[in-house]
């Protein structure tokens, strides 16, 4: 893993928050997206409500370009539902512990 060059301004965190209700939405909504200190609140949030956080830094580009409101585009279903998936296995894996 390169390290960073300590000359060079700290990355902006971004993050992108999604939901997915089953029977309720057609698609995964964007229901929070912000970049730095907004990012590092809906992270903490996320994680004093006890979601998964996964990180795509790729990906999360891309969601954070997507109005909050909005269903994501049938362009990123596969990309989306790959995360979803990891994030369904990851929190089965800590329910059976």
């Amino acid at each position: 893993m390169p390290e960073e060059d300590p000359s060079s301004p700290p990355k902006r965190r971004q993050a992108v928050a999604l939901r997915y209700q089953r029977g309720k939405d057609t698609s995964p909504r964007v229901t929070a997206s912000g970049k730095g200190r907004i990012a590092e609140v809906i992270m903490k949030k996320a994680e004093e409500a006890g979601v998964t956080l996964m990180e795509d830094p790729d990906l999360v580009a891309v969601l954070g370009k997507i109005p909050v409101g909005q269903a994501i585009p049938p362009q990123l279903y596969r990309a989306v539902a790959e995360v979803l998936a990891y994030v369904y296995r990851i929190n089965k894996t800590f329910e059976q512990r």
